[in-house]
């Protein structure tokens, strides 16, 4: 008689129930509608950034063999898969305290009393058995929110875990890409280096062989030696680095520092870059990089968890029952008279606590305020990165094209000068200015495309295009 109206009531409490705090709203910023370059970019002829993976648009099957390898078996990327798994666990966790808890038991007892206790009975009369087994189940009626502002902050959580795992995708495969093209850059300044180089000892043997015959002065031989010593010495650091940059391809790649020197000493060229690269607006930048996307996710689950400490303002109720058997005797058990039966309502109000709650509260609302400001930062910085991407690339092109004429100038002058000194038109001084001068062209025309190349690669970076927006379908069990 007493169980119907409670449930009816109960039912009610339900239909009428409100999630308190505040609701997420995705801030509103001032977002300029182009980017700030401070020159015209031709983007008509541009590939749309998130047509394809950006490691594609450089044309490099070694590259692109890498990249897989990287996105499979880095461990950093591992590392955050695992983070990305456990916020997705505890959501699933967060989402049973929605359902009734269901637990059962069972205890079987044996007991004497003492003759103190039960002074004139028989010793045999003062045993006693006891049986029981039961089903018992316990709800928390969420009338003001608290478990699904829970859940809510919960979803936010693996949403945002999932962003950074994309981007850390981006941030590995843009460093795999950065130290492949500096990779491919070195070895065209090793081989710059080692050509000068035997210009250089070649213009050495030709002085020498003019002062034995008593034409050059050991002045002129110690100044030629001189420069081929200087120019010899770039040889072993560019291999050095050569080998440090093979090391952390490897590693990122998920091998030992040694694993893959015998395949990348394999000289190949520069890749190509692409001449233009379309930004889009910064509207569309904002919508695929994945830190705004989880700095956003990480304030909805700030603002989530207001509610959850607001919630601890109202009661509240659970409701908690139990069905079960009883006896004395195993036989009885599950009989018609051992029937046992429970229902209860339980409420936990902190109200004689509300200082507590209420400082709870407060800290909740400055953890969506720094939330709040760290989504506005993020916004800020990545507009930041792709306009300084951008104008970098874009001047990029501009200095290659300058050092590319310097470097052909060079290598003309010095031959040139290497024939006048040969037919005696000119001094050794001249020879040698113009083989530094070469040399120096040379290497910064090299340096300028490896550069450019690092460029183009941070820029898609920044632009965060050509990414896979989710992940495969085993680790998004918990964003809906």
């Amino acid at each position: 008689m007493v169980t119907r109206p409670l449930i009816t009531v109960l039912a009610a409490a339900l239909l009428a129930a409100c999630a308190v705090g505040p609701d997420h709203v995705r801030p509103s910023m001032a977002v300029p509608q182009t980017f700030d370059t401070g020159g015209a970019i031709d983007a008509a002829t541009a590939p749309a950034v998130a047509d394809t993976a950006f490691w594609q648009a450089f044309g490099d099957p070694q590259l692109n063999a890498l990249v897989e390898d990287t996105l499979v078996a880095n461990h950093d990327l591992r590392i955050a898969l695992a983070r990305y798994d456990r916020a997705n666990a505890l959501l699933r966790g967060t989402r049973f305290d929605q359902l009734p808890t269901i637990d059962a038991s069972a205890n079987a007892a044996s007991n004497r009393a003492s003759a103190d206790q039960a002074p004139g009975v028989p010793r045999d009369a003062r045993d006693t058995d006891s049986f029981d087994a039961g089903i018992g189940a316990s709800w928390e009626l969420d009338l003001f929110g608290r478990v699904r502002r829970s859940v809510e902050a919960g979803r936010a959580d693996v949403a945002a875990s999932a962003d950074d795992l994309r981007a850390l995708q981006v941030a590995i495969v843009g460093e795999v890409a950065t130290a492949y093209l500096d990779l491919r850059g070195l070895q065209e300044r090793l081989r710059v280096a080692t050509e000068n180089a035997g210009n250089q000892q070649h213009t050495l043997a030709l002085v020498e062989a003019r002062r034995n015959a008593g034409q050059d002065s050991d002045f002129d031989s110690a100044r030629a030696s001189a420069q081929a010593a200087s120019t010899a010495s770039r040889i072993p650091m560019l291999e050095a680095e050569i080998t440090v940059a093979t090391h952390r391809i490897a590693v990122l790649t998920g091998r030992t520092p040694d694993a893959l020197r015998a395949q990348l000493s394999v000289v190949r060229a520069l890749p190509a870059v692409p001449r233009a690269i379309d930004p889009g607006t910064p509207a569309d930048v904002l919508r695929l990089r994945p830190d705004v996307s989880a700095a956003e996710h990480r304030l909805h689950s700030a603002t989530a968890r207001v509610g959850v400490a607001t919630a601890d303002l109202f009661p509240r109720l659970t409701l908690g029952g139990l069905i079960g058997s009883q006896a004395g005797d195993i036989d009885a058990l599950f009989g018609r008279d051992s029937e046992t039966r429970l229902v209860a309502l339980g409420i936990d109000w902190s109200f004689l606590d509300i200082g507590r709650v209420r400082a709870r509260i407060a800290a909740a609302d400055a953890d969506a305020s720094m939330e709040l400001a760290r989504y506005q930062q993020t916004v800020l910085r990545a507009l930041e990165d792709t306009g300084n991407a951008l104008v970098r690339f874009d001047r990029a092109h501009d200095a290659d094209l300058e050092l590319e004429r310097a470097a052909l100038d060079s290598a003309r002058a010095a031959r040139l000068a290497r024939m006048r000194f040969d037919a005696g038109g000119t001094s050794l001084l001249e020879v040698l200015d113009a083989e530094r001068t070469q040399l120096q062209a040379e290497d910064a025309f090299a340096s300028g495309r490896t550069r450019t190349a690092t460029d183009a690669v941070a820029l898609y970076r920044a632009l965060a295009g050509g990414w896979p927006q989710t992940l495969p379908a085993r680790e998004t069990a918990g964003v809906r």
